[in-house]
This record gives C-alpha cells, sequence and structure tokens, in this order.
C-alpha cells in the first residue's frame, strides 16, 4: 500500500452532535445565521471538539513550469513563474497581502521553476525536476517525480493548524488542469478549457487542440488516477494533491482554491477516497471546467466572484467568513444563560 492510500480517519460525529446542541440554544431562530452554522459544525467534527478554533492558519503556494507552455497556449511566457517567485518573496502578490491579513503562516514551496534557485526565508526549495515535460508528446511527469512531488506536498503541513490552505503558480498550469478535468471526467475540452491568464478567442481554440493532442496520446492510461496525474498533470498539482491527502491524514482540513486546486483536489480523491470529507471548497472560478469538477466532487462553494488568479487567493479570501462562523459559534450567548425564553416556548 502507497502512503497516500492509507486510511483517512472520518471527522468526529460526536463533536458535531455536541456542536449542533448548542446551536440549538444560542440566541437565534433556528438555521438563522444558514451556512455559518453548518460550517462551524464541520469545524467541530474537524477538530474533534464542540468549540472549533480557526487561528493557526497554513498557506503554500507550490510553483512550477510546464513543458505544454512551448505550446503557446498562455498570454504570458513561461519566464513569469520565475517573476512570481520573486515577487512573492517580495510580498507583493495578491495572497502575500491575504496572508498578512490573517497573520498566516506563509511560505512558497518551489517544486519545478525553470529558472536558478532563489534564496529566500520565505521560498521553500524543493525542486523535483526543472518544469515538466511537453504533455503533447511524453508524459508530463516520471513515475519517481510524481511520487516525490506528492510526499514533498504532504511535507508542508504542520499538524498544529486548524486549516491548510494550497495555492499554485506555473505558466500555463490551466492547460493541464482542464486535461486533468476532461480526462477524469471523459469531458471534451471545449467544456474543460478556458482563458486562464487571459487569451484571446482564437488562441482558446489553439488550446483546446492542445489538450486534445495531449488526451489523445494518453488516453488509454486514464483509468489508473496517479498515472493520468503523471501523464497530464504537472509537478505543483501532484504536490498540491499530496499536501489534501497529507493533512487529512494528521487531522487538518484543506480549504480548496479555484480550478487548478480543484483539479489537484480531484486528483487527491480519486487516489484517496477517505480524504473527500476533509476538504471545503472557497469559490466557483471564473474558468468553466471548474464547476464541472465541483459536481463531480459533490462540491458547493462558498463564494463566487468571478476569481482566475490562483495563488490561493480566492481561498485566502473566504477566511473571513469561516472564522466568524467559528466565532459566532463559540461566543454568542446561550437562551439559558440570558434568561431567553426559546422561539415558541412561553414566556
Amino acid at each position: 500500500m502507497t502512503w497516500w492510500s492509507q486510511p483517512i480517519a472520518p471527522p468526529s460525529t460526536v463533536a458535531r452532535e455536541a456542536a449542533l446542541r448548542r446551536q440549538s440554544v444560542l440566541t437565534k431562530p433556528p438555521g438563522s445565521l444558514g451556512k455559518l452554522e453548518s460550517l462551524a459544525v464541520t469545524f467541530a467534527g474537524w477538530q474533534g471538539r464542540e468549540r472549533p478554533i480557526l487561528d493557526q492558519i497554513v498557506i503554500r503556494v507550490f510553483a512550477a513550469d510546464h513543458g505544454v507552455a512551448r505550446e503557446g497556449v498562455s498570454a504570458f511566457p513561461q519566464a513569469v513563474t520565475a517573476a512570481m517567485l520573486h515577487n512573492f518573496a517580495a510580498g507583493g502578490a495578491a495572497i502575500n497581502v491575504l496572508a498578512r491579513q490573517y497573520q498566516a503562516d506563509f511560505a512558497v514551496v518551489n517544486v519545478g521553476v525553470v529558472a536558478d534557485q532563489i534564496q529566500h526565508p520565505s521560498i521553500v526549495d524543493a525542486l523535483v525536476a526543472p518544469g515538466s515535460d511537453n504533455m503533447c508528446e511524453v508524459p508530463a511527469l516520471s513515475r519517481s517525480a510524481v511520487e516525490h512531488a506528492l510526499s514533498i506536498g504532504a511535507a508542508e503541513v504542520r499538524t498544529t493548524a486548524h486549516l491548510f490552505v494550497g495555492g499554485e503558480m506555473g505558466i500555463a498550469n490551466t492547460t493541464s488542469a482542464a486535461a486533468l478535468a476532461s480526462a477524469y471526467l471523459q469531458l471534451d475540452p471545449s467544456k474543460t478549457v478556458g482563458r486562464g491568464t487571459g487569451i484571446a478567442e482564437a488562441a482558446l481554440g489553439h488550446k483546446r487542440a492542445v489538450v486534445e493532442r495531449a488526451l489523445s496520446l494518453h488516453r488509454q492510461y486514464f483509468d489508473d488516477p496517479l498515472e493520468t496525474l503523471r501523464r497530464v498533470g504537472g509537478i505543483e498539482i501532484a504536490a498540491l494533491a499530496g499536501a489534501y491527502i497529507g493533512s487529512a491524514m494528521r487531522g487538518v482540513p484543506s480549504l480548496v482554491d479555484g480550478y487548478v486546486a480543484t483539479a489537484a483536489a480531484t486528483a487527491a480523491c480519486r487516489l484517496n477516497a477517505a480524504l473527500r470529507p476533509w476538504l471545503l471548497f472557497s469559490h466557483l472560478s471564473a474558468e468553466p471546467g471548474h464547476r464541472y469538477l465541483l459536481a463531480d466532487l459533490d462540491a458547493t462553494p462558498l463564494l463566487e466572484f468571478d476569481l482566475r488568479l490562483g495563488e490561493g487567493s480566492g481561498a485566502a479570501l473566504a477566511l473571513g467568513l469561516l472564522r466568524s462562523a467559528c466565532l459566532l459559534h463559540n461566543e454568542m450567548a446561550t437562551f439559558e444563560s440570558t434568561n431567553i425564553a426559546p422561539q415558541g416556548d412561553p414566556q
């Protein structure tokens, strides 16, 4: 048995039931806080206690280049991946701003950027390979590379964390995400390929054709979820999948970001189905294939803001809602403590 297929304990039903009982006696009409109530109960199950805490947040952005970028599928050159690593190190990216807002434990994990290594305290040097290969010609990753990437992702999880947020950076990675979505869900690229970095209409048709070429080359292997990830995925996508599985094995839930992150979560759930109860989905991306992945995972996202940046930014944007859900659950008064009669009870 591989490490990523080992058993994952389910969330605590005892803690969930205790949290539900607490919700029923808080000074509000039943259900009046809507999804905030169910979020608090879900966190209680994850943490195994009636009153969950959301203080320690770990954010990791996995970065890697993609060989399929040579097919001209992005509006930006491959060198932008390395340039963004410098931006992350300088604290200037969107995810940096949001990580500071929530005082998160933040780092970028370089698992496959085609550039000289960037030395900075917030950049973890964990190079698997200098980018993936072109999936239109050969498998994107070797077997050892995909297994190494999965392990690196899992190693970035902290057992003291209350929540893990994974992000990604890699020019052309929406092409890999679309290929994974098509492969896992058996969908035509017309449904899974989007504009990514903002390509024009003419380039969109070319991007679909590139994904179709990759699917045609590797289709015979798509009955194996790991082989699918190896052939049409990416190094940072595999690392993110490993992080989700490793988090759940340590009893830490993950908040999933957008299209690329959800493709990684889909791969992870194919590798270990017991992972799914430990995942929460932050938002619906503007990428058209995202909704299909969410539907396959039976996931309802918290937000719909037409985001398509990646980096973990959409997930970080939802952190305020999650923290509010826990605080309301923990700090609101009960009917008994205030001598207020519950709705429908005699005064």
